[in-house]
């Protein structure tokens, strides 16, 4: 089963962006300080988000509830791969396999859970 999710990166707007009480309830501090690291974080916070709606559909599918979009961290590998950790403590032991993509007006992914 998977979990696919493609948004506008337009919907992170410089409003939405600058709005940090929004963010913090999605995003953890290693995902902002990665996608503000970034001349544009546009992209890099929509591909993100795509991920953990990605990553909640698949969970979703399988009958596992994650209900907060931070307790999903997307984090990139040492060659930029990326990757998700759970940090729900009830769901720690999930392993998903994730890819993310983006280009100037899309951000796209998809999740799969490992058998």
């Amino acid at each position: 089963m998977l979990g696919v999710d493609i948004e506008e990166n337009k919907r992170f707007n410089k409003d939405r962006i600058s709005d940090s009480k929004f963010l913090e309830r999605i995003f953890t501090k290693l995902e902002l300080d990665y996608c503000y690291s970034k001349s544009n974080p546009a992209p890099h916070l929509c591909a993100r988000f795509c991920a953990k709606e990605a990553v909640m559909k698949v969970c979703t599918y399988k009958g596992i509830s994650i209900l907060k979009y931070n307790d999903i961290e997307i984090y990139n590998g040492s060659k930029g791969e990326p990757y998700v950790r759970i940090l729900d403590n009830n769901h720690k032991d999930i392993k998903i396999d994730i890819s993310i993509s983006h280009n100037k007006t899309n951000s796209i992914a998809v999740a799969m859970i490992k058998e």
